[in-house]
């Protein structure tokens, strides 16, 4: 049976009541990104994780294009901001509570993970609550209602990508069809982030867009995760460098060839402010 882990940010980052969930996602979506018609089913992708009112309408549109063709009987789901030196981190049993209801855990493939690879295991007792995953959860639930989870925290390391791409040969083993989801935002610039090496204002908003940011998503649309990894320690224009990386890494081992840019906004174009946060949407496909 396993333990049911809460929703820790509902009703603070996004709705508490199913009501509200489903009319916020309606209402995001009317104010949508359209979904490529000239690629085929995609396999993967790339989700920002700030408070919806910010970077939900990307997330939930991304998801949306996600869940085009067949539904996938589990959805991987990188996340966490890891540092390199963090432990490997995996939600192995159980379900995860969304006002929409209850996502199940993978728990066969959680399982045959563990077997392989050290992780420091989330339980009833002992997790943090983490928006990263949390935060997509209402919209997996809403797009892909029968799917299970697997919710994984993977440092940007090079040992993660050896873990991402196994992952895919576990499902592939146990018959599992799946697909991947990475959740990242962008640069953090300014006071709130000890980050503004342009000092403030308009110059500073446009060397994140034009420079900054601009560098970290060029090479995840080439799906080059170590190179995403190294661009994000030296840049920091990724605060989940290691899930970005991961969910490349699988995206590829799942046949990825090409990527997708759904659309990208900060924070200062939904409420300008000194310290601001880029977010990427991105789908990868075969």
């Amino acid at each position: 049976m396993g333990w049911v882990r809460r929703s820790d940010f509902a009703g603070s980052w996004y709705p508490r009541k199913e009501e509200e969930v489903r009319l916020e996602i309606q209402q995001m979506l009317k104010r949508g990104f359209d979904c490529p018609n000239d690629l085929s089913e995609p396999i993967g992708g790339i989700v920002p994780h700030a408070g919806w009112y910010y970077s939900g309408r990307l997330a939930v549109n991304t998801i949306k294009c996600l869940s085009q063709g067949k539904s996938p009987e589990t959805l991987i789901i990188f996340g966490h901001h890891m540092a390199e030196r963090y432990p490997n981190l995996i939600m192995p049993e159980g379900s995860w509570l969304t006002p929409l209801g209850e996502l199940s855990i993978d728990s066969e493939l959680g399982k045959a993970l563990t077997k392989e690879f050290t992780f420091q295991v989330e339980s009833e007792r002992n997790y943090q609550p983490d928006n990263t995953i949390e935060l997509q959860l209402p919209f997996v639930k809403y797009f892909f209602p029968d799917v299970k989870i697997l919710p994984i925290g993977l440092p940007p390391q090079e040992n993660s990508l050896r873990i991402a791409s196994r992952i895919v040969e576990l499902a592939q083993m146990l018959n599992r069809s799946i697909k991947v989801l990475g959740s990242t935002d962008l640069t953090h610039y300014g006071p709130n982030y000890g980050f503004m090496p342009f000092g403030m204002g308009e110059k500073a908003v446009k060397w994140v867009k034009e420079e900054n940011d601009k560098r970290i998503v060029e090479l995840i649309l080439k799906m080059e995760p170590k190179a995403v990894i190294e661009e994000a320690k030296h840049r920091h224009n990724a605060c989940c460098p290691g899930a970005v990386a991961s969910a490349i890494e699988a995206a590829k081992r799942l046949g990825a060839k090409k990527a997708y840019k759904i659309g990208y906004y900060t924070s200062y174009d939904v409420l300008a402010n000194e310290s601001f946060v880029g977010y990427v949407g991105i789908l990868f496909y075969q």
